[in-house]
């Protein structure tokens, strides 16, 4: 059974050979995750409450871990070594609420890796209707170990710096 960066369970025997797409998947740059909005996810009128979205987007940057974690698994091994009990916090959030998301619509959760700094990592987040962009995101997580932040580990620095690199070149995402 493959662990998350906590030593928790991640994956459950078998999981992504029978669902292979449930966590997204990686793309040049980051990973996109597609969902579908239920009638949870509305306010009164069909339209997605502006909270829900927020919810999309941690579902969207977990999953990215997540898969860093199964496609690297050495990765998260080697950070919780060095930093015993890690995980990330989100530090600050800037979002631009463009067009409204309904009820049935199917959506894209792309999240792309725009900055690593010494404790902290920078993601650009977009949920997507198809081409059109509804709502854009920077959002800066922090590396904690034993409740303090903490310089984010060799391998894990080296994964989202790769992945920021080539979301440079990506040109639908602003920066």
């Amino acid at each position: 059974m493959k662990t998350d960066i906590t030593g928790e369970r991640a994956t459950a025997p078998g999981e992504l050979e029978r669902h292979p797409h449930l966590a997204g998947r990686l793309i040049p740059g980051g990973h996109a995750l597609v969902l579908r909005v239920y009638y949870e996810d509305t306010d009164f009128s069909g339209i997605v409450y502006h909270a829900n979205y927020l919810r999309f987007m941690e579902r969207g940057r977990s999953d990215y871990m997540r898969l860093l974690g199964v496609v690297q698994g050495d990765l998260f091994a080697q950070a919780a070594e060095e930093a015993p009990g890690f995980h990330f916090v989100v530090r600050s959030m800037q979002l631009d609420f463009l067009k409204p998301a309904r009820i049935d619509d199917v959506l894209e959760v792309v999240t792309l890796s725009r900055d690593v700094a010494g404790a902290s990592i920078t993601l650009l987040q977009q949920v997507k209707r198809g081409d059109e962009v509804l709502v854009s995101a920077t959002v800066r997580v922090a590396f904690v170990s034993q409740g303090r932040a903490k310089r984010i580990p060799d391998s894990l620095r080296q994964a989202t710096m790769e992945d920021a690199r080539a979301a440079d070149a990506l040109p639908d995402m602003k920066r």
